[in-house]
């Protein structure tokens, strides 16, 4: 009932986004609204198809044969057939910060991406994981969403700066004016917002289906704590508009930073999932 209650709640967000995104060509007026109706159904079409080959490509992962990583093809397979998933594409990023992400709009699409780092630095427990957490984002289907929330945002977020500069010429009407200046204001901050609970919402929902699937939360809990220290050590250069796509963020998260991060607080994750071994609710 969790599981069904977290994904109804960020399919809402979604739909959130998706208005929110039409409300601004409202605000803006004239034409804009039909431009941005027609742009949020695109983004939307455009995410259900390509999202996978756009965060690949932007994270430079190269697709990889079982000769090449013959442990992690081993472990993958173990936990898709626990899962009862097909076997994803697996690619790897040329990063040697220990990072990982899963994308595909549903089972038989999906791929995953681990980074060099994650399997050079980490053991193989742990790896094993961190790929149960992205496998249950494959299975829980909610990597198809974070991938179609991030294009919106970005899109919100680069539609209200455009207007800032070259928009307000169709309509200079006072009203015009100040519902420009509320899209440009409220729009990425509300996008942002938006953004946050879907992904937020998604990571402890894959936290405790990788649990699950693991029969046991230490693997995951100890992975996540490492992942944490690694990302403090070695720095990584993503795009920011598919950060949430990642198990652990790699970005920085310092400050006030951390406010707007894209995932919870790794000790918060990591409480929830000693909890479930202390209950003994995985034996």
């Amino acid at each position: 009932m969790i599981g069904f209650t977290t994904r109804l709640r960020t399919w809402l967000l979604i739909a959130a986004l998706s208005g929110l995104l039409v409300g601004i060509g409202f605000l803006l007026g004239g034409s804009f609204i039909y431009i941005f109706l027609g742009l949020a159904l695109v983004m939307n079409f455009f995410g259900y198809f390509f999202s996978d080959k756009v965060a690949l490509a932007s994270s430079r992962a190269q697709l990889i044969a079982e000769s090449q990583a013959p442990d992690l093809y081993a472990d993958i397979r173990e936990l898709t057939q626990r899962a009862g998933l097909p076997m994803p594409r697996i690619y790897m990023t040329p990063s040697q910060q220990p990072n990982a992400f899963a994308t595909g709009r549903n089972p038989a699409h999906a791929a995953v991406a681990v980074t060099q780092g994650l399997v050079q630095l980490m053991p193989r427990e742990q790896v094993k994981g961190v790929l149960a957490h992205e496998l249950s984002h494959v299975k829980n289907r909610d990597i198809l969403v974070s991938s179609i929330a991030a294009m919106i945002g970005s899109v919100i977020t680069w539609l209200s700066y455009m207007f800032l500069f070259f928009g307000g010429e169709e309509n200079d009407s006072p009203g015009g004016a100040i519902g420009g200046l509320v899209a440009l204001i409220v729009g990425p901050l509300a996008a942002t917002l938006l953004q946050l609970g879907i992904s937020r919402q998604r990571e402890y929902l894959a936290d405790a289906s990788g649990a699950r699937l693991l029969g046991q939360a230490a693997p995951l809990a100890d992975a996540l704590e490492s992942l944490e220290r690694a990302s403090k050590a070695i720095p990584m250069q993503v795009n920011p508009a598919t950060e949430s796509l990642y198990i652990m963020n790699p970005l920085s998260t310092r400050g006030m930073s951390k406010l707007f991060s894209t995932h919870p607080p790794i000790e918060e994750r990591v409480r929830r999932l000693r909890a479930m071994d202390a209950a003994g609710s995985l034996a």
